[in-house]
């Protein structure tokens, strides 16, 4: 399935994103910063990409997703876990990223911070109940399906 979206430079270095190859499921976000931007360890930051979209259908919205080199490599991490673009929003999309590593990182003018993923929601309609149906599982916590040797 493919979608097409709308994409505006709100500044003018900004960086398209491109899948990498065919296989890809992510599109690199780079940073739209004019100078180096150091995050000291356990620090948060905000990085814009210089980028808006228009998602054209509101089944499917934009999610942001670390990369995994920074993550693993400098502890670089988004500071909510997973960016949600929502289909009717049109500013600039900015990276929050935090640094859960021991050392500096400094993000330098078009790196890439983030990849993102377009892909389907479901606008989900809830309903209260006062009972649920039962699961082999039940109401067992974290952990509770065992752990694999």
């Amino acid at each position: 399935m493919e979608l097409t979206i709308a994409v505006k430079k709100v500044r003018p270095e900004a960086v398209i994103p491109a899948r990498a190859t065919a296989g890809s499921a992510g599109m690199d976000l780079c940073a739209c910063i004019d100078s180096p931007v150091t995050i000291a360890p356990r620090a948060r930051t905000l990085i814009p990409t210089g980028l808006a979209f228009e998602i054209p259908d509101p089944g499917c919205a934009l999610f942001l997703y670390a990369r995994s080199g920074l993550g693993v490599k400098h502890g670089i991490a988004l500071s909510n876990g997973v960016g949600v673009i929502d289909s009717d929003y049109r500013g600039e999309v900015c990276v929050g990223l935090c640094n859960l590593g021991d050392a500096p990182y400094t993000v330098h003018p078009g790196e890439r911070v983030a990849q993102m993923v377009a892909a389907p929601v479901l606008a989900a309609r809830l309903v209260e109940t006062d009972c649920l149906g039962t699961t082999q599982r039940g109401e067992g916590g974290f952990g509770s399906t065992g752990r694999l040797a």
